[in-house]
């Protein structure tokens, strides 16, 4: 199976530091891949290049086969790509449901003359009324749905801009840092629902995280940064296990 994402000898500079420095590697198709690393490697910004964020100096991004180099985040999103922050980024006066159903794309009830007629709406709000349901049952959030953002925990509003990213319609989500700030427990739950979606839903996911002890158990394959190179990528108990792997972080 070809792989969702190809990323190949990426550059990108800030001045005179070399942030990413021929990065490369690809991100298969319904896994939960991790991209780990010292403070510093270069993930976030990475992230940031994949998701349009930053331009590239050089290198290539591809997605689903095309070449998507260079495209704004408006255009990826809309190609598939989906992204969370690691503060979540949400609409905090609107309740739980209606943050999930403004992601909905294409809703001809935002027409100016189609909002006029009904019957050219109504049936389009109810199915995506219905996955927002589904969203949220698969995430954990039916309970708080009728809530207000600003009123959910640290953990639940990484689990809603995660639902926001699924009712956009993205094949791909890059996570940065979903567990950060959230308790051992519910860390476990947000990594657990990550492997529902992935099973029921077939979506991919490239999951920047430096909480590795509960991380690890979770994913599929690992790819670990230093000093803007990666150094290792497979199966995380062999990427663990890289001399390569271990300088870094014992360096850092």
């Amino acid at each position: 199976m070809a792989p969702i994402l190809e990323i190949r000898e990426i550059q990108k500079s800030f001045g005179k530091l070399k942030a990413l420095d021929g990065v490369s590697f690809d991100v298969e198709e319904k896994k939960v891949n991790i991209l780990i690393g010292p403070n510093g490697s270069g993930k976030t910004t990475l992230i940031n290049v994949i998701s349009g964020f930053y331009k590239a100096d050089s290198g290539s991004v591809r997605f689903e086969g095309k070449d998507v180099t260079g495209l704004p985040p408006y255009k990826m999103y809309a190609k598939g790509v989906g992204r969370t922050f690691q503060i979540p980024n949400l609409f905090w006066k609107l309740t739980v449901l209606e943050n999930i159903l403004i992601a909905e794309k294409g809703n001809p009830g935002e027409s100016f003359l189609k909002s006029l007629m009904k019957r050219r709406w109504a049936k389009a709000e109810t199915e995506a009324t219905e996955r927002a349901a589904k969203l949220l049952s698969l995430l954990g959030l039916s309970k708080v749905w009728n809530s207000r953002a600003i009123t959910l925990s640290g953990g639940q509003m990484k689990l809603l801009e995660l639902a926001r990213a699924l009712m956009s319609g993205s094949r791909l989500i890059l996570l940065d840092e979903p567990i950060s700030g959230v308790n051992p427990t519910l860390a476990h739950e947000i990594f657990g629902r990550i492997l529902k979606l992935r099973d029921e839903l077939g979506v991919t996911f490239l999951i920047v995280e430096h909480r590795l002890d509960i991380a690890l158990s979770y994913v599929d394959t690992v790819t670990a940064m230093a000093f803007g190179k990666v150094v290792a990528a497979g199966k995380p108990e062999l990427v663990m296990a890289d001399p390569k792997v271990i300088e870094a972080y014992l360096g850092a």
